[in-house]
């Protein structure tokens, strides 16, 4: 038995192939920094590859939509809408990571991904502003490898 019990991700008893929009977050492997530039957020050769790969969903997959997506240094966010589909967002993220790490001859992300199944629409405008925002706070981003989330040391009363 491992030492650690991993945190469940999805919902009991829900189906993720169900009509819904849902809020997709995933991660380079180790996190590294390798899909856009961290300072101008200009997309590298494999963020080119992820792009398409992203812009491709609705094509690839009926029921689909892309609804807002951004693509930073070492992750990516999707909102993705199923209406009528046959596919599960499983199936749609997986084969996504996994056509990309074909097309860069590597693997390049953490196994799984974050979902969030979009509940109302305040919860769909506060995910659409944290896509649009995300960039401009790269800097306290918690996958930014340079944000550091320590405390600041306690103060000596003398």
């Amino acid at each position: 038995m491992p030492d650690f019990v991993r945190k469940r991700n999805r919902l009991r008893s829900y189906d993720y192939a169900s009509n819904n929009m849902y809020f997709i977050t995933i991660c380079t492997l180790d996190k590294a920094c390798i899909l856009c530039d961290p300072q101008d957020f200009s997309l590298t050769e494999t963020g080119q590859t992820v792009m398409e790969a992203v812009e491709s969903i609705p094509r690839l997959y009926e029921g689909i939509s892309l609804m807002h997506y951004v693509i930073m240094p070492n992750h990516v966010h999707m909102l993705l809408l199923l209406n009528r589909s046959n596919t599960s967002v499983s199936t749609v993220v997986n084969q996504m990571k996994r056509h990309i790490s074909l097309q860069t001859g590597r693997p390049i992300w953490q196994k799984s991904f974050f979902d969030h199944v979009v509940r109302n629409e305040a919860d769909y405008l506060r995910i659409w502003e944290y896509i649009d925002e995300n960039p401009k706070k790269w800097s306290i981003d918690r996958y930014n490898p340079d944000y550091e989330t320590k405390t600041p040391p306690e103060t000596v009363s003398q």
